[in-house]
């Protein structure tokens, strides 16, 4: 059988790929590999060809977790290449890149119903409104859906390409401006994405461990989120609590700055994992509590995104749109 592009989500920990048919966003042969196994994306696309055992086609659309342009540098992982050289080391008529973001806010318009859970019911009367997409796993993805009117009157949507998730962390309270102090010391500047992150769900933890003078028990993201679950260690439960109302709190923030009235998708690695504790948080609180608009950020829906490979499905979207 004959295959018309490859699809790609690139992040930082892994590489998802796909094959799909001409105008069509079903995905075949997904393949998840792990990115530190190999020098380069090309070694990697080698790989995926191998492993499926299909020749390689001459079209492919790539979602990257970084910016795109005329080189492209992985911001949490060793790949770079020059996108030029890249299409011609793969022998491709057509290569389409996109950031990860993007192409996951395109993958919001084809999941199904039970991908996704209600965090927050909001109101109906704004869905036509632009849409939040962000997600914390290895980084902080952030894009946005915005509406376009057609001719006939259809409504069609155009993702938009953001940096969001290193718009600068703003603490709300004691413990956070005290999380802040310590991750100056370490970053200088402090990112939203230097929190919500796997690395930055560690990097909280540690700090909130030296807040209050007790040894780290824990090192990993996993290990931490895990403990925080099971209720076994009340560190790593506050520095999940911390997660989560961060979490809102930059969510509502975006939701402002985008007037993204229309909903809010919450995706990434992370959310999923900690869905009940999510559930049962101050995120819905957090995101609202933004004074004089208390009121417009909780008429505002909000689904926690389980689906299982949205940016494959937003890369294959993009490649229709892009033709």
């Amino acid at each position: 059988m004959s295959y018309y592009a490859l699809v790609g989500d690139i992040g930082g920990t892994n590489a998802r790929f796909a094959l799909v048919k001409e105008n069509s966003v079903e995905l075949s042969h997904v393949e998840v590999l792990s990115c530190e196994d190999f020098v380069n994306f090309d070694q990697a696309v080698a790989c995926y060809y191998d492993k499926v055992g299909v020749s390689p086609v001459a079209r492919a659309c790539i979602s990257f977790a970084c910016p795109i342009g005329d080189d492209i540098k992985m911001t949490n992982n060793h790949w770079a290449f020059n996108v030029a050289a890249m299409q011609q080391q793969l022998g491709l008529k057509q290569f389409a890149l996109l950031n990860d973001f993007t192409a996951m806010a395109y993958g919001m318009l084809f999941i199904e119903n039970d991908e996704k859970l209600l965090l927050q019911a909001g109101s109906d009367k704004h869905l036509d409104n632009p849409r939040l997409v962000l997600g914390p796993g290895t980084g902080l993805g952030v894009s946005c859906l915005v509406p376009q009117t057609q001719v006939d009157s259809a409504v069609s949507w155009q993702a938009v390409a953001t940096e969001g998730g290193h718009v600068s962390f703003a603490p709300v309270n004691e413990l956070q401006v005290k999380i802040l102090v310590i991750l100056q010391r370490k970053y200088q500047r402090v990112s939203v994405e230097r929190i919500l992150s796997g690395d930055g769900i560690v990097a909280l933890y540690q700090a909130i461990c030296e807040i209050k003078q007790a040894p780290a028990s824990f090192d990993s993201a996993a290990q931490i989120t895990g403990a925080a679950i099971a209720n076994e260690d009340a560190l790593a439960v506050l520095a999940l609590e911390v997660f989560c109302e961060v979490l809102g709190a930059v969510t509502g923030d975006l939701v402002l700055a985008q007037g993204a009235r229309g909903g809010v998708y919450l995706c990434g690695g992370i959310p999923p994992r900690i869905q009940e504790f999510l559930l049962n948080s101050n995120f819905c609180v957090s995101m609202a509590n933004k004074g004089r608009f208390n009121q417009y950020l909780s008429q505002v829906p909000v689904w926690l995104c389980d689906a299982k490979y949205p940016g494959l499905l937003g890369a294959a979207a993009a490649l229709k749109i892009q033709g």
